[in-house]
């Protein structure tokens, strides 16, 4: 639940402190107080749109910042957690609206986008505004309305519904798409196998084509190699002469015969020394070299023609090996999906039937469920408006089928009302009054409750345009939510301020030429005073007093 709630420089509230406990919560004070801008605030920090006007005139920015019970939330910990947030008994969640239009948002002090700050608030708070009813005039929605009274036992029948619809239209669009074109199809799945064919027929490996190109290089200055290596060996190693080793072998021995006389000689004589090893090593090298030379005619033309086979796969697949065996790889797996490993489209229609039958049995299924979550909700809600003065009026949920199956499943369903006996059950949205709706609403309000799981419900005047005793009937739905969830509720009427368990008073003022909105927690006393205001108007007399009284006192008793 909301535990603390602090507003700074919002609209036309420099700053304001509240704190709020669990029960009914009324907000009460004259039209343009400032009590909506209260709930703007608590819906933004719930993800709400922000926007520059939010922002008092003068300052740089708005700040947001509001405390939140959720030891017992468990929905809420499941959120943080996916996020990567740690979560603590209680939730800090900032919002800081820049005049530059810039939004920042804090949740324990880490910074989350929109999306996340709002897949958040949904577990905290329902805000439930004054033309939220004109909800029940789209029967569009009436399915998700329905599915909200319990969830829980469509929820496994719906996902495993939905899984098999995804597979059955994707399996569909790519039948339709074959069909569609087939001859394009037929062409594609040919020259795919004709790719994968020629690619795999040259047994391609990476790097060869350096390999190849370094070993014709050799072969095409195979002649130069030769007579470079003969060369150097007559060098190296003279016959005829005195060869350059034995040259050096010379040089070597004579600096150790005078390597005592100075470090200098002595050194020459080590780097002499080091260098006829050397050659000694590169004249083997030079041999070895000659020995394994050997002319073959044939392997450079065997060369050339690898060559020009890799250069023509990379013209047509790719730069190089690597991303020709890519590409092998890619195609291998289109071809397999377009084939279906040897199916044709005469086995994918049959397999296309097959996927919709299974959506459709999981379907009925589903629809099985809904029509007994069905009686159940409309014997609930029947229950509720009994309590709200319509007791006579005959609540049902109407199902029709789909001519397809939908994602949402095969129903479409309409809430239908029959608000005086002897008429015809019609559409909701057809024949309901405002005053219908708004009960139908809170009669659907007060069973969601118990089940939405969400830390705190608001009502922004929602029982506008009532009177007497449905007056009464509406403050102690209101109540009965709290019961479940913590409520907020912004109202007019003096039965629904008394009903409350707490008050507070929302009033605006002007100071140096800027208006100020305050907030204060009223005790018994002030509350009197203020449901008085409420009764009579702004002269307070003692009989609207007493009466005020009268009403508190009723519903202390009542509590």
């Amino acid at each position: 639940m909301l535990l603390e709630l602090s507003i700074k420089d919002f609209a036309i509230i420099e700053k304001l402190d509240a704190s709020f406990r669990q029960g009914m919560t009324v907000l009460t004070g004259e039209t343009g107080a400032g009590k909506s801008i209260i709930i703007d605030a608590v819906g933004l920090l719930a993800g709400g749109r922000g926007s520059v006007d939010f922002v008092r005139t003068g300052a740089d920015k708005a700040v947001l910042q509001g405390v939140f019970d959720i030891a017992e939330i468990a929905n809420t910990k499941t959120v943080l957690e996916e996020l990567g947030i740690e979560p603590t008994n209680d939730l800090v969640i900032t919002r800081e609206l820049l005049k530059t239009g810039r939004s920042v948002c804090r949740v324990n002090g880490t910074i989350v986008n929109l999306n996340s700050l709002k897949k958040i608030g949904q577990t905290l708070i329902d805000i439930h505004g004054q033309n939220e009813h004109q909800e029940l005039m789209d029967s569009d929605k009436h399915l998700r309305l329905l599915e909200q009274f319990d969830y829980a036992a469509v929820a496994d029948t719906k996902q495993r519904y939905q899984a098999a619809f995804k597979a059955y239209t994707k399996l569909n669009r790519r039948l339709n798409q074959s069909l569609k074109n087939e001859h394009e199809w037929n062409q594609r799945v040919d020259m795919l196998q004709f790719q994968v064919d020629e690619i795999k027929a040259a047994n391609l490996i990476e790097g060869e084509d350096e390999e190849l190109e370094k070993r014709r290089d050799q072969l095409v200055n195979f002649q130069s190699i030769s007579d470079a290596l003969a060369a150097s060996f007559q060098v190296l190693e003279s016959e005829e002469g005195v060869s350059a080793t034995d040259q050096i072998g010379n040089v070597m021995q004579e600096m150790q015969g005078i390597a005592d006389y100075d470090e200098e000689y002595e050194q020459i004589a080590d780097e002499v020394q080091n260098a006829y090893y050397s050659l000694e090593d590169v004249t083997n090298r030079v041999r070895s070299a000659i020995d394994s030379m050997e002319w073959n005619p044939a392997e450079l033309d065997e060369v050339e023609q690898r060559l020009e086979t890799i250069r023509q796969l990379k013209k047509k697949y790719g730069n190089s090996i690597t991303e020709i065996l890519k590409y092998l790889s890619r195609i291998e797996n289109e071809l397999a999906e377009m084939t279906g490993a040897g199916q044709n489209l005469d086995d994918l229609a049959v397999e296309v039937e097959k996927r919709l039958q299974e959506t459709k049995q999981l379907g009925t299924q589903l629809t099985n469920l809904r029509q007994k979550m069905a009686l159940k909700l409309e014997q609930a809600v029947r229950d509720q408006l009994a309590g709200l003065y319509m007791e006579k009026t005959q609540f049902k949920v109407q199902f029709n089928s789909k001519k397809v199956p939908e994602l949402d499943g095969l129903d479409n369903v309409e809430f239908l009302i029959q608000p005086n006996p002897g008429e015809d059950l019609k559409p909701l949205a057809k024949i309901a009054s405002g005053g219908e709706l708004s009960r139908i609403m809170l009669a659907l309000k007060t069973i969601f409750a118990r089940n939405e799981g969400v830390t705190s419900i608001i009502f922004d005047e929602v029982d506008t345009g009532v009177s007497g005793r449905v007056a009464q009937a509406i403050a102690d739905k209101i109540h009965e939510i709290s019961n479940h969830s913590q409520v907020l509720c912004i109202s007019h009427l003096p039965q629904v301020a008394a009903r409350a368990d707490y008050q507070l008073h929302v009033a605006k003022k002007v100071v140096k030429g800027r208006t100020m909105t305050n907030l204060t927690a009223l005790d018994d006393e002030g509350r009197v005073n203020e449901i008085a205001k409420m009764l009579a108007g702004v002269d307070l007399t003692e009989l609207s007093l007493e009466h005020a009284r009268e009403l508190l006192q009723m519903e202390h008793e009542q509590a």
